[in-house]
């Protein structure tokens, strides 16, 4: 009780002044004079036997940093040499053609990127690697590295340009890799193990779910490479490869993650068009296919028949189906400002271009091809498209409306009037690639198609052989890459295609219909009226749809 009393009535005279406690406690570090240790040339840092004290600690790990950073220099010169010769073989296989030189710039410029980014990020890897370790005991440099996703490059090579690029991307990045991390094979097999696989996981990559699954496939052959590594060096009852293929995994992860990332970038900056991308272009739901419908009705059900017709023969010759597709869908959108002009939009059998001089009428045609860059650029369709929009006529003649100018030509007494064939071509360019020559020869297959009375299959392979060798004559297939063979599965393909959109149908018996007195009626047919009337009716039946077409303002 007195002990609570006294300590009621005591006052502390001394306050804790944490401030001025820190303030004193740099002063004191500051005070404190660092100890250098002076190695000399040819100095004995420590002896065999001889017990390790700090001092020698310190003094090896500072010269292993000095040899560490000089052996770096000196290999610079010979790594430079090496990297040289194996971007200068990559070229010689993957250069560019003379056809394919825009293209081909743009690909080069992009895996040099790849590589130049995974390269530093191999050499800054490698330092962090050793400098974590050594704060972490259950940690190697060598788990540490296992992380690394260089996996990505090749992914993303393969995704953009296709397995073949990408498989040689991976052996090359694989190399340099090695090399920065000490030419060591081991980390060559496991990092081209890991593209190879990376890269076939985006051989058929057609939804974004595809960058996780690849991911943890990358990841679990990370950790079986990385558990023979780990053995390898004798590791194989401790810690270290339980650590390692966690690290292995993860990088497996990473490779996903940082994949599903960078597409969308890529896209914007180097213009790519995926299969992806193209997957929500072929939706029907698409603002400007929707507006294709109801514009320009016609049209687009001409470019679901293409759509089917390139399509099948794509996988005929070794093209790519979904793009061959979705550029079907797309080709004739600029027929949207000027819809009526095109005569599977015309009705009533009311043709425009009666009035018009044959050379308006062929500018009005050919405006449509630039009209369809113009939206595909707006709508952002992807420059693969945009470039079949383009090259879908080539520098084909508009023969109609040429024969018909020179006609009317004929016919003036002004012989000054020359008639010019270029004024009646479209301006090109021709047809670069076989996506782009199967959507041409579909296109004017398709449309000649209608001008069939009875479609039988001879006649529709008669119609199909003739087109296509009229536009294999006029050179238009000169600068793509479709061959003899490819024109012979075309037609074919086509046959096959057109034969069953105009498959002939059996005829069925017509009812017995009696009329009204028991005596059966002359006709025979609940849907047709008697032949005698046929006439009148077909006359009452036009007036009655021009009515309805002016209600609804199309006449």
């Amino acid at each position: 009780m007195g002990l609570v009393l006294a300590l009621s009535l005591l006052e502390p005279n001394v306050t804790f002044n944490k401030r001025e406690t820190e303030l004193r406690k740099e002063a004191a570090r500051k005070a404190v004079k660092p100890v250098y240790f002076k190695v000399r040339k040819g100095e004995m840092i420590v002896r065999e036997g001889e017990p390790i004290r700090q001092e020698h600690l310190l003094k090896l790990a500072e010269e292993y940093r000095y040899l560490r950073k000089d052996k770096f220099l000196g290999h610079i010169p010979a790594m430079a040499i090496l990297i040289g010769f194996l971007l200068f073989s990559f070229y010689l296989v993957t250069g560019p053609t003379r056809s394919q030189v825009p293209s081909k710039k743009r690909d080069l410029i992009f895996q040099a990127l790849i590589l130049t980014i995974f390269f530093l990020l191999a050499i800054s890897a490698n330092f962090i690697a050793a400098e974590v370790a050594r704060g972490f005991p259950f940690l190697t440099p060598r788990a540490l590295i296992f992380a690394i996703p260089i996996a990505t490059g090749p992914m993303l090579v393969s995704l953009f340009q296709g397995i073949r690029v990408a498989a040689g991307f991976s052996v090359l990045l694989s190399v340099l890799t090695a090399l920065v991390l000490g030419g060591k094979v081991e980390f060559f097999v496991y990092f081209l193990v890991g593209g190879l696989i990376a890269a076939h996981g985006m051989k058929e990559c057609r939804e974004r779910g595809e960058f996780i699954k690849t991911g943890l496939k990358v990841g679990l052959a990370n950790m079986v490479l990385a558990l023979s590594i780990e053995t390898l060096h004798g590791f194989f009852y401790t810690v270290e490869p339980l650590v390692a293929c966690v690290t292995a995994f993860l990088g497996g992860i990473l490779v996903a993650v940082i994949t599903t990332g960078s597409v969308p970038l890529v896209e914007m900056a180097f213009g790519y068009t995926t299969d992806i991308k193209l997957l929500e272009l072929a939706s029907l739901d698409q603002p400007l296919l929707r507006e294709l419908m109801v514009q320009a009705p016609g049209t687009y059900h001409h470019s679901v028949i293409v759509s089917q017709m390139v399509e099948a023969s794509a996988k005929a010759v070794g093209a790519n189906p979904l793009l061959a597709k979705v550029a079907a869908y797309y080709h004739d959108i600029g027929k949207m400002k000027k819809p009526l002009y095109f005569i599977e939009n015309q009705v009533n059998g009311q043709n425009k271009h009666e009035k018009l001089a044959p050379s308006m009428s062929s500018l009005i045609l050919i405006s449509h091809v630039k009209d369809g860059v113009e939206l595909a650029k707006k709508y952002k369709l992807g420059q693969p498209i945009i470039d079949i929009i383009q090259q879908h006529h080539g520098t084909s003649l508009i023969t109609y409306f040429y024969e018909k100018a020179k006609e009317q030509a004929g016919q003036r007494s002004d012989k000054a009037v020359q008639v010019k064939e270029e004024d009646f071509r479209y301006p090109g360019p021709k047809p670069q690639t076989k996506e782009a020559g199967l959507v041409m020869l579909a296109d004017a297959v398709q449309a000649a198609s209608k001008t069939l009375v009875d479609p039988t299959p001879a006649r529709i392979q008669g119609l199909v052989q003739k087109i296509i060798n009229r536009i294999f004559s006029d050179g238009q297939l000169d600068e793509c890459e479709l061959t003899l063979k490819d024109l012979h599965l075309i037609a074919k393909s086509f046959n096959k295609t057109l034969s069953g959109i105009f498959h002939q149908r059996i005829e069925y018996p017509e009812p017995v219909i009696r009329a009204p007195g028991g005596k059966r009626a002359a006709n025979g047919n609940i849907d047709q009226p008697p032949a005698g009337d046929s006439r009148s009716q077909r006359t009452e039946d036009k007036k009655k749809n021009g009515e309805s077409l002016r209600r609804l303002g199309l006449s």
